[in-house]
C-alpha cells in the first residue's frame, strides 16, 4: 500500500506529501480501478467534510491543484468551500508560488526562463511546444535555476554522463509543463520516459520531479510556505551522485 503523509492541517486545508505512483483523484470511466487509492480518497476518509468541497466534489473533492501521477511532493486540499474558492482565485491570478526539484539529463548551467506555448499533439496524450496542428495551445512560462551539476563515469573510453539538479518555478500551470519545457531545451527529466529516454543510468523507476514547496497567503493575510522532503528513492540517487563527485 502506498503511504501518504500529512505535512500540515488547519481548519481550512490539509497538505500531503504525495508519493510517486499515486493519482491525485480518480479518472472518469476508471473509478472502480482507482477507488480508495487516490489522494482525494485518503483526504475524504480522514476529513469527511472534504467530500462536499469543490467544483466537482463527486470526482475531485477539495482539489485546487494537481501533480502528475509519477511526481511526488506537496499538494494542498481545501477542507471547506470558502477556502477552495479563495485558493482557486489565487491560482487563477498567479499568486501561488510552487517550487520543484528536477534532475535532468545533460549539463545545464545558470538560470533561465522557458517561455513557450504548450499544446496537445494530435492523436496522443503528449504535450509539445512545436508539434504541427497542436490542439488547446496555451501560453506557458517556466523559470529554472541550476543547483548543481553532476558527472557520472561510464564505461572506459566512453567519457562521462552529466546530470543537472534544477530548481524550477512554473509561472503557469499547464499539464506536463515542467516536463515539456525542460525537454524542449534539450534537458529532459531523468526517468521521464514520455518526453525523454526510455532508459536511465541511475536505476530510477520514476521521473525525478518533486514538488518541493508551495507558498501562498491565507485569508487572514499570513504567508505560508509548506515543504516536502525528497522521498528516499530520489535522495538515494543524489547521495550516489554526491559520493561519486567526491571520489573524482
Amino acid at each position: 500500500m502506498i503511504m501518504l503523509r500529512v505535512i500540515h492541517a488547519t481548519k481550512d486545508y490539509v497538505a500531503f506529501n504525495k508519493p510517486a505512483g499515486m493519482l491525485v483523484h480518480g479518472i472518469k470511466g476508471f473509478e472502480e480501478r482507482t477507488a480508495g487509492h487516490t489522494v482525494a480518497d485518503r483526504a475524504v476518509k480522514d476529513y469527511p467534510e472534504i467530500s462536499r468541497v469543490g467544483d466537482d466534489p463527486a470526482t475531485r473533492p477539495g482539489i485546487v491543484h494537481r501533480l502528475d501521477k509519477d511526481t511526488s511532493g506537496v499538494i494542498v486540499i481545501a477542507r471547506n468551500q470558502a477556502f477552495f474558492s479563495f485558493m482557486k482565485h489565487l491560482f487563477q491570478n498567479h499568486q501561488v508560488k510552487k517550487t520543484y526539484l528536477a534532475l535532468v539529463n545533460g549539463r545545464l548551467l545558470g538560470k533561465g526562463v522557458v517561455d513557450l506555448p504548450i499544446g496537445l499533439k494530435p492523436g496522443t496524450v503528449k504535450r509539445s511546444t512545436r508539434a504541427r496542428d497542436m490542439k488547446m495551445v496555451k501560453e506557458a512560462v517556466t523559470e529554472y535555476e541550476v543547483v548543481k551539476v553532476y558527472q557520472k563515469s561510464v564505461l572506459e573510453g566512453r567519457g562521462a554522463t552529466y546530470y543537472s539538479l534544477v530548481r524550477v518555478t512554473p509561472r503557469t500551470g499547464r499539464t506536463h509543463q515542467i516536463r515539456v519545457h525542460l525537454a524542449s531545451i534539450g534537458h529532459p527529466i531523468v526517468g521521464d520516459t514520455l518526453y525523454g529516454p526510455k532508459a536511465n543510468g541511475l536505476g530510477l523507476e520514476r521521473q525525478f520531479l518533486h514538488a518541493e514547496s508551495i507558498e501562498f497567503s491565507t485569508p487572514d493575510g499570513n504567508r505560508v510556505r509548506l515543504e516536502a522532503e525528497l522521498p528516499p528513492e530520489l535522495q538515494k540517487v543524489i547521495d550516489a551522485l554526491e559520493a561519486e563527485r567526491h571520489r573524482t
